[in-house]
């Protein structure tokens, strides 16, 4: 099949554009003619709360990627549908995760589609965003007038997407294994390229912060007196996309600074291995989620998680099997860090990781998104 996917790809760095290449190089392994069409704006820098939308490593293999879309243009809208509509792919597949590209990706699909070929799937990361604005649902609302069919890898996001279209076709297909950030490595040697202790435990907190994902949680559960004098270190690796002032503060409020170690930063791809094959255990303290990368690049490398019962968590981490699903309460995260120490839950939580990773394949992805396109065709 020929198939044009737009939305974030290399060089723009972060969850959804390593998703984006990684899913074109399983439609390529197939035997699929595929593109991406990635930014060459994305975000206009004043909306954009980190330090760089670009990443300096090297571009993804057998991925063909063309920079043609600006956000915030519609005459490159315009432009833009008008070369895919002449183009007929039989699939247009857009990435969608946030309302403000509602404008930009639903003029491009409805000028697409004008040539009665084309079918316009979505993959939706979110349908209602984390951190809610004026007019979202307007602007959610245009977009998914303009799809034919939509891939949703939670039941959240299946609820949320019932509100503004139930007659389309929709399939439920889970977030895949993030297998491109390299294989793992040995705790030590993990452990002696982050210049850390090999005698303690860590706990490993990844991605970007923001306040939905509940980091003020973590540094709240962490500094119970039941956790210290245990040779425990939290390992906070991420850039923060607000100010880190609050953290920083309540790190110094419960006497954490010899506890925590911060990576403050964006984590290229080539280190993701160290930090996860030297964490003990993954910690997602979220106060409200869809479903997340995090988890997936957990199971690559075959980590324990503590993830909160927030959105579509609990439905790939196995409570009891490949960790804890809890309250999103400092008190449950304490409680299960205790546990996980105290009754050495880290080999009977592997093996359930090892199980579990094999339901996460990227064939069952590109399976569910030709389903969906068979029954547009209907």
């Amino acid at each position: 099949m020929k198939i044009i996917s737009i939305g974030p790809a290399y060089p723009y760095r972060g969850g959804p554009a390593t998703f984006n290449d990684r899913l074109s190089q399983q439609f390529t392994a197939e035997g699929h003619d595929i593109e991406i069409y990635t930014f060459t704006l994305q975000y206009p820098r004043f909306l954009f709360p980190g330090k760089t939308q670009l990443t300096q490593g090297p571009p993804p293999e057998n991925v063909k990627i063309l920079r043609k879309i600006n956000s915030i243009n519609p005459l490159n809208w315009l432009s833009t549908g008008l070369k895919i509509k002449k183009e007929r792919p039989d699939i247009l597949l857009i990435r969608f995760w946030l309302p403000f590209m509602g404008p930009c990706f639903g003029t491009i699909a409805r000028i697409a589609r004008s040539n009665r070929h084309t079918t316009i799937i979505c993959i939706f990361d979110n349908v209602i965003p984390h951190e809610k604005r004026p007019g979202d649902k307007a602007l959610t609302k245009y977009f998914t007038n303009s799809i034919d069919g939509a891939i949703v890898m939670s039941q959240t996001v299946l609820r949320d997407l019932k509100f503004f279209r139930k007659e389309i076709p929709v399939k439920l297909s889970p977030h895949p294994l993030f297998d491109n950030y390299g294989k793992p490595v040995t705790r030590s040697e993990a452990l002696s390229w982050l210049n850390l202790d090999p005698d303690y435990s860590y706990l490993l907190f990844f991605g970007f912060i923001r306040a939905y994902k509940g980091l003020d949680i973590l540094i709240e559960a962490f500094s119970d007196e039941r956790l210290r004098n245990r040779k425990l270190k939290l390992i906070i690796a991420g850039e923060f996309y607000e100010d880190d002032t609050p953290y920083r503060a309540l790190i110094k409020k419960h006497h954490l600074g010899n506890d925590i170690i911060f990576s403050d930063h964006f984590i290229p791809d080539s280190e993701v291995t160290y930090f996860f094959s030297g964490a003990d255990i993954v910690v997602q303290p979220y106060k409200t989620a869809t479903q997340s990368g995090v988890t997936q690049i957990a199971f690559h490398f075959e980590k324990p998680m503590l993830v909160t019962d927030v959105g579509g968590l609990r439905e790939i981490v196995a409570d009891g099997k490949c960790g804890y699903v809890v309250k999103p309460e400092s008190e449950a995260i304490t409680a299960a860090l205790i546990d996980y120490f105290d009754n050495s839950r880290k080999e009977q939580f592997t093996a359930g990781v090892k199980q579990e990773k094999e339901k996460f394949s990227w064939d069952k992805m590109t399976d569910s998104i030709l389903e969906v396109y068979n029954r547009c065709k209907k």
